[in-house]
């Protein structure tokens, strides 16, 4: 055959192929020149932030597990728009994916609010066995309904309260504090319920916020404690791991429906496979952390009795739906 017909029969190939995609064919695509299926995660954390490079991972996996047939292209630092807008986008199939904490997926699928509840878990390890046990893959199915798709969850870190007052060690030492919380009735309830002043602002304004005074404190991780700087204006961390809020990994419906059974499969289990590496990442992320704010003149508070604190919550658990509270109770069982 000559080189102007093969150039011409290579080109018919990739229309071929590229029309059979777009049409939601199951047929898995056939090695060689043809044109790769692109998919888009969204991803709201920087490009060297431990769940963007879990991300991108799980990306990395897909490719050479597909042998090149699907790509999967990760968009870090809110390229593709906010949490909320972006799972909208997802559920109308206009993004592929995207990586959320359950906080925001809530408003969709509400069940997932007890994994937001405070002093859920034992530990870490008592979360990752509910997340990967029976109760994780409810979850993920009670997501389709919606228009989503479970793919994979992320280490979130344990969530701490932090305050330019005073060092807390006891729920009391909270009191007429003003927290800075997400606009969200649970975290309010929590706050409140440990004798705090809930103030919901933008995270955007907490530096501020706490440099003026116009709030005393606010809670969150390790990681963000160090990168926003907020230890210079609230030097007392009080480790107490309220929450452990799970990152989740959701697909469009509507995009998977295109790919065939085996490329699903296949997608879900590199996301699987990704997390021991989006763990370790964490964990050394949450070391230099640790070490950067103390350095910085952080003072550190260990909770080592937790009672209390999960005591003064009794009455925002006592608030939640049936559904909610047999959800926890099934939770507090896992082993």
């Amino acid at each position: 055959m000559k080189a102007k017909n093969l150039a011409l029969f290579a080109m018919v190939l990739l229309v071929a192929a590229s029309m059979a995609f777009a049409a939601g064919t199951k047929e898995a695509a056939p090695a060689g020149d043809v044109k790769p299926i692109v998919l888009r995660l969204a991803e709201t954390h920087p490009a060297d932030y431990p769940t963007t490079l879990g991300d991108m991972k799980f990306a990395q996996l897909v490719k050479e597990r597909s042998g090149g047939r699907i790509v999967i292209e990760v968009y870090p630092g809110s390229q593709l728009g906010q949490e909320r807008a972006v799972i909208e986008q997802v559920q109308f199939g206009a993004i592929d994916f995207t990586r959320v904490s359950v906080s925001p997926l809530a408003a969709f699928v509400p069940v997932f609010d007890a994994l937001q509840l405070p002093y859920l878990y034992r530990s870490e390890e008592h979360m990752w066995k509910v997340l990967l046990g029976p109760i994780g893959k409810e979850l993920f199915a009670s997501l389709e309904p919606s228009g989503f798709v479970g793919i994979g969850w992320f280490e979130p870190g344990a969530r701490n309260f932090y305050n330019s007052k005073r060092p807390v060690s006891k729920p009391s030492d909270l009191a007429g504090l003003k927290i800075r919380v997400q606009e969200s009735a649970l975290m309010v309830g929590m706050v409140q319920g440990l004798g705090a002043v809930a103030t919901p602002m933008p995270y955007a304004d907490v530096y501020s916020g706490l440099q003026t005074g116009v709030i005393d404190g606010a809670e969150n991780n390790w990681p963000s404690y160090d990168s926003t700087k907020h230890f210079e204006v609230a030097k007392y961390y009080t480790v107490d791991e309220h929450t452990r809020v799970p990152e989740i990994i959701i697909g469009s419906k509507i995009s998977l429906s295109k790919l065939s059974q085996a490329d699903q499969d296949l997608i879900k289990q590199a996301a699987l496979d990704a997390i021991p590496y989006q763990r370790e990442l964490w964990a050394a992320r949450e070391k230099v952390s640790e070490a950067a704010v103390k350095a910085g003149g952080a003072m550190i508070t260990v909770i080592a009795d937790k009672g209390p604190w999960q005591a003064a919550m009794q009455g925002l658990y006592d608030k939640q739906p049936a559904s909610i509270k047999y959800l926890v109770k099934r939770i507090s069982e896992v082993q």
